[in-house]
């Protein structure tokens, strides 16, 4: 049988730089090397000189900015949810709440458009490894060797996530 040639997925559109937009931080230039990575590869793949070369920082530059993967994807969950709520219509307000709870949702969704192959990739790796992702996955192996099968619950990341965006994770 044949194989098929690998599909690329779809550039992100990014914005020109020039007199109306300012040169993109080293934050988001590492926010945006990730999920361009992430749609071309999973996300246990992707290692620090791979994102490092792509957003055109040093390793230095990177691990001060971030001190893991995690944390990246946390600052681009930040940054999407400052995007969506900066983009609230004043003729809004007179709406009732479903109505404005709906434009919220559909702001969101337009906001991750670009990056539906990084968000589809990130989610792969999240079921295929979640133990690894896990914030508690030290506890989850003990508990593994004690006979416990349970699984770590996905709701773990979310938690580790939020608790990272309020800083008090390290």
């Amino acid at each position: 049988m044949a194989r098929r040639p690998a599909r690329r997925p779809p550039q992100r559109p990014r914005p020109d730089v020039g007199a109306s937009n300012p040169p993109l931080s080293d934050r988001d230039k590492i926010i945006e090397a990730l999920f361009a990575l992430l749609a071309e590869q999973a996300f246990e793949d992707i290692g620090y000189a791979d994102l490092a070369a792509r957003a055109g920082v040093s390793l230095a530059t990177l691990r001060r900015e971030f001190g893991s993967k995690l944390p990246i994807v946390a600052a681009y969950v930040k940054a999407i949810d400052r995007k969506v709520l900066a983009g609230g219509d004043a003729d809004m307000a007179d709406e009732p709440p479903r109505e404005r709870l709906f434009d919220v949702l559909m702001r969101r969704l337009e906001a991750l458009a670009p990056d539906k192959a990084a968000i589809r990739s990130l989610m792969r790796s999240a079921r295929r490894h979640i133990a690894a992702l896990d914030a508690d996955s030290g506890k989850y192996r003990r508990r593994r060797a004690a006979g416990d099968r349970a699984r770590p619950r996905p709701g773990s990341l979310v938690r580790w996530c939020a608790a990272d965006l309020r800083g008090r994770r390290g």
